[in-house]
């Protein structure tokens, strides 16, 4: 089965055939025994518990102490399927998570225990990124031009179809701030947009042919896209026009976050980070001394929370400028 090409690129996946298992309370285990930085971890956010992960052999953990320590989050059915995905909502304590094979988990917690509220493993495609809506619908995005919607909090999903989008893979969906207007990206230069409703979806004009793997909602109602090679484009106010970011790299991104100071800060292949103090026209270039590659970031306070294939890593020194990254400075 192919995988959805974002996640092919972000790290080694782990294929381990899927097994459920019946639920049981499972005893907490001490936080020392946890290798988080042994393991592979897709998604990294913030939760009202504090941090939440998720990643190899549906691993999903949390943190209540800034990082220090991280505990198994309690899972109502054990599988061993990627986890790709993890969102709250703007409480902190609503979230949502995806992974391979169909699988959607709920918590209400903050992310302290999940419920599982669909999983296929006969049918069930990767699912790469999930949101739900200001109306209480939710979306999942994956493989093969997948879409799922739910209009019961889950408890019941269907397919929704997209006309032109094919077998594209699709592999995230983002909202604006006030939930108005949602961008779905994917591979092939693909880009939707849709209404408030989830219930329209306007394929723009293709102006890349590579994949986007994820997007960021700008101020003034623009967007901001990135994805392979270093391809990174910005938009006006209507999705209308785009335009390349500067950026000295032909290396992939795949997930983002702003840092206290308000910088844009995207992370990807080899161990980079691009930063921006300009909402996304020009990106400077840090390496986090490590070549593995970074699937997502969080700030916490001052510091960022790096996750990727390497595990789960603090890093401290966000110094470099636009100006010197122009240049091809890397430090």
């Amino acid at each position: 089965m192919r995988t959805a090409l974002g996640v092919a690129m972000a790290a080694v996946m782990a294929m381990a055939a899927s097994h459920a298992f019946s639920p049981r309370p499972t005893p907490p285990l001490a936080a020392t025994t946890l290798p988080v930085q042994r393991m592979h971890f897709n998604t990294l956010v913030h939760s009202s518990a504090g941090m939440v992960a998720g990643g190899e052999l549906g691993t999903l953990l949390y943190s209540v102490d800034e990082g220090r320590s991280w505990l198994p989050a309690r899972v109502s059915a054990r599988r061993q399927a990627l986890i790709t995905q993890v969102r709250f909502d703007k409480d902190g304590r609503h979230g949502l998570a995806v992974g391979h094979e169909g699988w959607i988990l709920r918590s209400d917690d903050g992310g302290l225990s999940w419920s599982e509220l669909h999983f296929d493993e006969a049918q069930g495609e990767p699912l790469m990124s999930i949101a739900q809506l200001p109306s209480g619908r939710i979306l999942a995005v994956g493989a093969f031009g997948r879409m799922l919607r739910s209009d019961d909090q889950g408890r019941s999903w269907q397919r929704v179809e997209l006309p032109g989008v094919e077998d594209k893979h699709l592999n995230g969906i983002v909202g604006n701030e006030d939930g108005t207007r949602w961008l779905v990206v994917g591979e092939r230069g693909l880009v939707l947009q849709g209404d408030a409703q989830g219930e329209q979806w306007q394929m723009l004009d293709p102006f890349y042919n590579g994949s986007f793997y994820n997007a960021v909602s700008l101020p003034g109602q623009e967007w901001l896209v990135y994805g392979m090679r270093g391809h990174v484009f910005r938009s006006d106010s209507g999705a209308r026009q785009w335009r390349r970011a500067e950026l000295p790299a032909p290396a992939s991104f795949f997930g983002h976050a702003r840092s206290a100071d308000g910088r844009l800060v995207l992370v990807g292949q080899g161990g980079l980070l691009a930063v921006s103090s300009d909402e996304g026209q020009r990106f400077a270039l840090q390496r986090i001394g490590s070549s593995a590659t970074l699937t997502d970031v969080v700030a916490q306070g001052t510091r960022l929370w790096l996750a990727g294939e390497a595990g789960l890593h603090p890093h401290d020194k966000l110094g470099i400028t636009a100006e010197r990254a122009v240049n091809g400075d890397l430090r």
